[in-house]
């Protein structure tokens, strides 16, 4: 079973609606014994970064999630990837939760739209399991205004956006994934990586 985080921000339903699709079981739950026992966790997240990370803690998830992300496969989606990091200045310095080295801040893209917002083709430098399997060229769907600044070793995949390198997939190179984009609005190429995903747990 993979538990989705349900904690007050996150697309929750579109989350569940496609591992549904897929055939994958999924809970949503704000119950740390059921993220413990779960296979597999989802963190979806839309909205402001310190909002998220507050509700995180008034769920008293933050530690359930922070120990259970190092034992099983863990993927944030969107503003729940953003929360995989250790600080955000989104409005006002944050601390997230640490899972991944690097910040999140405001998108520099000189000249064009912020937010960032519709399909980007992933440019994969290194192997990351759940982008397997994705045809040459595969297009994700964004929407956001911050992004994830890095080491590149964390960074397999990324997206093209003017003069901006922007992280669309970040990996710990073991267990936690982290997605900008919206898997579960991105057609068959998100439905893939969510496959890939729900394969990980055997």
């Amino acid at each position: 079973m993979i538990a989705i985080v349900d904690y007050g921000a996150g697309n929750i339903f579109s989350v569940k609606n496609a591992l549904d699709f897929l055939g994958l079981p999924g809970e949503l739950t704000s119950d740390p014994d059921c993220i413990r026992h779960a296979d597999g966790i989802i963190l979806p997240g839309v909205g402001a970064f310190p909002k998220a990370m507050a509700m995180l803690e008034k769920c008293g998830l933050t530690d359930v999630i922070r120990e259970e992300a190092r034992k099983k496969p863990f993927l944030g989606i969107c503003l729940g990837m953003q929360l995989l990091f250790e600080k955000s200045y989104e409005f006002e310095a944050c601390d997230g939760l640490g899972l991944i080295p690097g910040t999140v801040e405001k998108i520099v893209a000189p000249g064009l739209v912020i937010p960032h917002m519709g399909w980007n083709k992933l440019e994969i430098p290194q192997d990351c399991p759940i982008l397997e399997h994705l045809p040459e060229k595969s297009y994700v769907y964004f929407v956001h205004s911050y992004q994830a600044v890095t080491p590149e070793d964390y960074l397999a995949a990324y997206v093209e956006y003017g003069s901006a390198k922007i992280p669309a997939m970040v990996y710990d190179g073991k267990s936690v994934f982290g997605a900008q984009f919206h898997p579960e609005k991105s057609g068959e190429i998100g439905l893939q990586i969510l496959r890939n995903f729900g394969g990980l747990m055997g």
